[in-house]
Parts: structure tokens; sequence; C-alpha cells
């Protein structure tokens, strides 16, 4: 029998350096800037104002339901709610925001905001010429992930003097965070 050792040692070695694996690693830092954010939709897309009393002694009424998403800055932030009568009852002799048929007319609404949001009080007069506050947010607010609620319930003067007919109005919310 003939030895080979030269070619022994070749296979040995062969097999050794299978059986040692290379390995590479490495690693990376995640770095995130999180900002005041807020994001909002209006849950009612039609609001319909109606009148269920007695003539001309109770006004129209109706409600807008909202879900709103805020994170104000920890230190110092803020955050609103506003509205604002973008596109007026159309329509001649109807009521309108921005010149009644008769002086106190109104669309005036009362609203409700969740925590951590903080509702405007008392009975607010919506205006074709300025935006007016639903609520307000302070420093380090956050809502939910789901999201958190507000309400608009509009009150519309029952004026004798409106025409008849179909007259709509576009309001525009907005929310603000920084």
């Amino acid at each position: 029998m003939t030895k080979y050792p030269i070619s022994s040692a070749c296979v040995l070695l062969a097999l050794a350096g299978i059986a040692q694996a290379q390995s590479n690693s490495g690693t990376t830092s995640l770095s995130v800037v999180v900002g005041p954010e807020a994001a909002l939709s209006v849950t009612t897309g039609t609001t319909t104002l109606a009148n269920s009393g007695t003539a001309f002694a109770v006004p129209y009424t109706g409600s807008t339901a909202l879900t709103y998403k805020i994170r104000t800055t920890k230190t110092g932030g803020t955050g609103t709610i506003t509205l604002k009568v973008t596109a007026d009852f159309a329509g001649s002799g109807g009521p309108s925001v921005g010149t009644p048929p008769t002086a106190g007319d109104a669309l005036s609404y009362t609203n409700t905001v969740s925590s951590p949001g903080t509702a405007t009080t008392g009975t607010l007069t919506a205006s074709a010429s300025a935006s007016t506050n639903v609520g307000s947010f302070g420093a380090g607010a956050s809502s939910t992930f789901a999201g958190n609620t507000a309400s608009v319930a509009w009150s519309l003067t029952n004026d004798p003097l409106y025409a008849t007919g179909t007259y709509t109005a576009t309001v525009t919310f907005t929310i603000s965070s920084t």
C-alpha cells in the first residue's frame, strides 16, 4: 500500500476551511425627531339644521361631529380647533352669516371637546370673515392613536323673512399644533 501524506493533509485543510464559516456584522443608530402634529376629520359630512318647534320661536338646530388627533410640544406648545363659514348660505332671500336679513340673526354654536382638549365655553357666533374658536390644547397634549372626539351644536335664527327653499353653507374646520 502506498501512502500519500501530502494529499491527505490537503483534504484535511480543505475540510477545516469549510467548518470555519465567515461572519460579518454592523450596526446603525436610528434617530427620529417627533414634532408637533395635528389632524382633523369631520365625521358628519352633511349637517341638517331642522326646526321642530312652535312657528318662529324655535331656531333651526343640528350637530356636527369631529375626530381629532394632536400632539403639542412638551414645553410651551399649544393647539387650537377653529371654524369659519367659507361659503355663506347660497340663494336669494334666505339666511346669511355675512349679511343677515334682520339684525340679530345669527348662526351660533356651542361645542364639546374631549380631553386633552378644552372646549371654548359659551354660545359663540360663527363668522364668514374670521375664524372662531372651538377648542384649545396646552403644552404636552396628546390624543389617542384612534383620535379623540369633539362636536359643534348649531343654532340658526328662524327669521320669518327667510324665503322658502333649501340653503347650503360650507363651514371649514382647522386644527393646528405647535
